[in-house]
């Protein structure tokens, strides 16, 4: 696998809601920590910690049965090594802004197609997938650029969009190791459905650390 999005039969840039414009600055100033030394700390940290996640994973797969899946913010893939051996080779991609952690899930787990690239412009075709995903990855969006990226997973997905994130009823910034816009609670859900009415909302719930997550609320939406 590369990190060039090109050599990828996937790939072909946004075409529907394209991703490029607002908010260049503060996109790029959030990319670029969690590309650095920030996002390097961050992998080391939660290296190990997805040991509990298969039983929802398998569930998921069983319900959805998708041919083709993206993670969005995939990680060092300990969401992916559930999925990857439950599916054809090939038909699992991530994508991450934080190269250490590309390097790794292309050791760990080399049937997965793994990318690098921001969350805000995936460099894949209109509706490639049958399901796209976050699990924690929209809560680290700021307000200039969460649009974009909902409107990214939704572009890509033909048929299936999963969140996974910190729940709010109303907007809440949180404090994270002393940098600033960089963790937001918010009802993703409702967000999902007010700016894309072709989403229906099949399902959520809630994942606690037993599950192998800290206190996460899912939501699962289909396009009608």
């Amino acid at each position: 696998m590369t990190d060039e999005s090109t050599t990828d039969p996937a790939a072909a840039g946004s075409t529907e809601s394209g991703a490029g414009g607002a908010g260049p600055t503060e996109a790029e100033r959030l990319e670029a920590l969690w590309a650095g030394r920030f996002g390097d700390d961050y992998v080391q940290r939660n290296d190990g910690a997805y040991g509990h996640r298969e039983h929802f994973w398998v569930d998921m797969l069983g319900r959805l049965t998708p041919r083709r899946l993206l993670e969005v913010g995939c990680n060092v893939g300990g969401n992916l090594e559930w999925l990857a051996p439950r599916m054809e080779p090939g038909s699992v991609y991530g994508i991450d802004v934080n190269r250490s952690a590309i390097e790794r899930i292309r050791g760990r787990l080399p049937s997965v197609s793994s990318l690098w690239g921001p969350a805000r412009d995936l460099p894949f075709r209109d509706r490639w997938f049958d399901l796209v995903f976050t699990m924690g990855v929209l809560i680290h969006q700021p307000d200039v650029t969460l649009p974009l990226v909902m409107a990214e997973m939704v572009r890509c997905s033909d048929r299936f969009v999963l969140c996974g994130e910190y729940h709010a009823a109303e907007p809440q910034e949180v404090g994270y190791r002393g940098q600033r816009g960089a963790l937001f609670r918010r009802d993703y859900g409702r967000l999902f459905r007010e700016m894309f009415p072709e989403l229906h909302q099949v399902d959520t719930g809630f994942l606690s650390s037993d599950d192998g997550w800290d206190d996460v609320t899912w939501w699962l939406f289909e396009r009608t």
